[in-house]
C-alpha cells in the first residue's frame, strides 16, 4: 500500500515498535517526538496519515490540529493516546480526527485502522482502483493493463498509485521523491532517479498496450493526465 505516515509520539519504545511494524508492511513511516518536531515535519513534507499522541513533552497534541487543517491535501489523523476519557475522544474527533485508538493497543489493530482510513479517504473504500484500462489491486500488489499483468517493482507500484490518486495534478520531482523515499532525500544533489522510475513505469504500461498518461510539465514536474492523447 503506497502510504506515508507521520507518528507523533514521545514514548521511544512504542515509537520504535510502530516504526518497525509499519516498515515491514512496506509503509513509509517518519517520526516526531514533540509538537516542535511535528510542526517542522508538516512544514516540509506531505503525509497520508498522522498518528497523534495527545500527551507530548511540549504540550497537548490536539493543539496541532490548526496546522493540520491548513494542509492540502489534508492527511487522515488517528489519535493514539492513554488519555482514553470520553471528553478527550470527543474533543479530538470534534477538532477533526478521523479515528481514536486508546493505549495499550495491538499493532495489528493499529495497522487495520490505518488501512481502513486510507481506503476510505484515498481509494473510495475500495480494495482496488481502476483507471480506464489499468487495474491496481492494493493487497495483492498487482497491476493489469487490458487484463494483462505487468511486472512492477515496489517503487513503480507505489509511484503508479501516487499518480493515479493524484491524476491531473502536477507533481514535482521533490514531492514524488519525498513520497516514495522519505525525508532523507533532503541530502540528495538531484532527483534524476525519479525520472528513471517514471521512464520505466511508462515503458511497462505502454508495452502492455496501455495509453501513455504520464506527461512531463517542463520546469514543474509530471502529471498523470487522463486526457492524454
Amino acid at each position: 500500500m503506497s502510504m506515508k505516515l507521520l507518528v507523533i509520539e514521545d514514548n521511544e519504545a512504542l515509537l520504535q515498535n510502530i516504526l518497525s511494524f509499519f516498515t515491514k508492511e512496506g509503509i513509509r513511516c517518519e517520526t516526531a517526538k514533540s509538537l516542535y518536531e511535528a510542526e517542522d515535519k508538516l512544514l516540509g513534507y506531505a503525509y497520508d496519515c498522522i498518528l497523534l499522541d495527545i500527551m507530548l513533552p511540549d504540550g497537548n497534541g490536539l493543539s496541532i490540529f490548526q496546522r493540520i487543517k491548513e494542509l492540502s491535501p489534508r492527511p487522515n489523523v488517528l489519535i493514539i493516546s492513554a488519555k482514553d476519557s470520553l471528553n478527550d475522544k470527543l474533543e479530538g474527533l470534534d477538532l477533526g480526527a478521523d479515528d481514536y485508538l486508546p493505549k495499550p493497543f495491538h499493532l495489528a489493530e493499529l495497522h487495520a485502522r490505518v488501512k481502513a482510513l486510507y481506503r476510505r479517504s484515498k481509494l473510495g473504500g475500495q480494495e482496488s482502483l481502476r483507471f480506464n484500462e489499468i487495474l491496481i489491486e492494493y493487497e495483492k500488489l498487482t497491476v493489469t493493463v487490458h487484463g494483462k499483468p505487468i511486472e512492477l517493482t515496489k517503487k513503480e507500484f507505489d509511484l503508479l498509485v501516487f499518480f493515479v490518486t493524484n491524476k491531473n495534478r502536477v507533481l514535482g520531482k521533490q514531492v514524488i521523491a519525498q513520497h516514495l523515499w522519505g525525508d532523507y532525500t533532503d541530502d540528495l544533489a538531484n532527483f534524476d532517479f525519479v525520472y528513471q522510475h517514471i521512464k520505466n513505469l511508462r515503458k511497462k504500461i505502454c508495452a502492455a498496450g496501455g495509453k501513455d498518461y504520464l506527461c512531463t510539465v517542463y520546469g514543474l514536474g509530471y502529471k498523470f493526465d487522463e486526457n492524454a492523447l
